[in-house]
């Protein structure tokens, strides 16, 4: 089940705003297709990061996958859990598998990304 509390992005990420926060992750779709993750290469804290531009890495037992940010700002926080415990993206990819948070964003940029019902229509075309 897609949540319906957040936007999605054509790259498989997931963005849920929190207030001044926008917090992303991959989605569950995304950790499927992946396999078990053995590995997350985390933004910069306090780095910026553009929509749709690459800014980190998710390797699995399978392979290797850019990670890009589904809108523009500042990351204000990274899950350092996930340097310890990547797996956990695989069981729980909306919660505790949360992979950064961002600040500053562009609130404009979230129009241009898909809600629950449009990302699972997506996905049926897709495969």
């Amino acid at each position: 089940m897609t949540p319906a509390d957040r936007k999605y992005s054509r790259t498989h990420e997931w963005v849920k705003i929190e207030g001044d926060i926008a917090v992303t992750g991959i989605t569950d779709h995304a950790q499927d297709a992946l396999g078990d993750i053995t590995f997350v290469e985390l933004p910069k804290k306090g780095s910026q990061v553009s929509k749709e531009k690459e800014c980190g890495v998710i390797e699995s037992v399978k392979a290797a996958s850019d990670l890009y940010s589904p809108i523009s700002g500042a990351i204000s926080e990274v899950n350092e859990d996930l340097e310890t415990a990547p797996e956990v993206i695989n069981s729980d990819p909306y919660e505790k598998g949360w992979i950064f948070k961002i600040s500053n964003f562009n609130k404009s940029e979230l129009d241009s990304l898909m809600d629950a019902a449009a990302y699972e229509k997506f996905l049926e075309t897709e495969e």
